[in-house]
């Protein structure tokens, strides 16, 4: 019987993590737009280096400062989205462009 609850366990608990995991994305916002995740973002930045000072302290470790980033998501998912929607502009010409060659080269084969 504790054979086959086990697995039952294991994947209510792993379903529990994920579903929490999801909900505190969504609360913080990081599945909203571009600005909320850019504030989500900075709330982050302010809150980790007090944390994690607090902790070192705790445990008695030192650590290295933290790194400060120039990173700014709204901006590169914009590039992103701009870099996919020129390659799916040109698709159709340079599929056209394939097959000619393509053929070019089946003909040459041929002969």
């Amino acid at each position: 019987m504790a054979a086959r609850l086990f697995p039952a366990v294991k994947f209510v608990i792993k379903g529990s993590l994920a579903g929490a995991a999801v909900y505190m994305a969504y609360d913080q916002g990081l599945l909203g737009s571009s600005t909320q995740g850019a504030e989500a973002l900075r709330k982050a930045q302010a809150a980790l280096p007090p944390a994690i000072q607090e902790w070192t302290r705790y445990i008695g470790w030192e650590l290295p400062p933290t790194p400060k980033f120039d990173f700014s998501p709204s901006d590169s998912w914009n590039k992103g989205v701009q870099t996919v929607m020129s390659a799916l502009s040109v698709a159709p010409t340079r599929a056209c462009e394939y097959t000619v060659e393509g053929w070019k080269y089946v003909k040459d084969l041929v002969k």
